[in-house]
């Protein structure tokens, strides 16, 4: 029986290495009989999180209404998220970094959601794997704090331009990782 996975990603580059790892994971786990939803958090509307501790007292998961609203209800329903993005500044971007901010929604409301599994794919323009730490960590912490599982992680450096994932195995990569799920 296939799965719900949830990838959300994080890059505002629709052509972009990490859309193209992007892709070839959707591909693989639909092949696989998985049910995916994406969300590219660079263009959907979401703040960052205002830490007034209301959340889902609305009825939302957010009390500030933006796109995290529609986002929160795939990932209560998700046996997986899978989150891709590149490196911004050696951290993640901010453009997904409010997405994941707002998961601590789900601790302030007290809403069971562990169990679930999680995976990362990233890239980062250096050569050095330690680049990819200041995504790689977060995401990492973040599922133990929910108590989500890591499936596994694809990280790829040394890609800034578009199509330089191309010279790597980051597409394999990211298409095994559905094997995982």
């Amino acid at each position: 029986m296939g799965k719900k996975i949830v990838v959300i990603t994080g890059s505002p580059r629709k052509k972009g290495n990490s859309f193209a790892m992007t892709e070839a994971f959707i591909q693989a786990a639909e092949a696989k009989g998985h049910t995916v939803t994406r969300f590219d958090a660079a263009m959907k509307q979401v703040g960052g999180c205002h830490a007034c501790e209301t959340c889902f007292k609305s009825g939302k998961a957010c009390s500030f209404d933006d796109d995290f609203n529609e986002i929160a209800p795939a990932v209560l329903e998700a046996d997986a998220v899978v989150f891709s993005t590149p490196v911004y500044w050696y951290s993640i971007p901010a453009q997904i970094k409010g997405v994941i901010d707002k998961l601590y929604s789900f601790c302030v409301a007290g809403k069971e959601i562990g169990g679930k599994e999680c995976a990362v794919i990233a890239c980062c323009e250096e050569e050095d794997m330690t680049v990819l730490d200041g995504v790689r960590i977060p995401i990492e912490r973040s599922a133990a704090l929910l108590k989500w599982h890591m499936a596994g992680e694809v990280l790829i450096p040394g890609v800034l331009n578009i199509g330089d994932i191309e010279k790597t195995d980051g597409c394999a990569q990211a298409a095994a990782l559905a094997d995982r799920i």
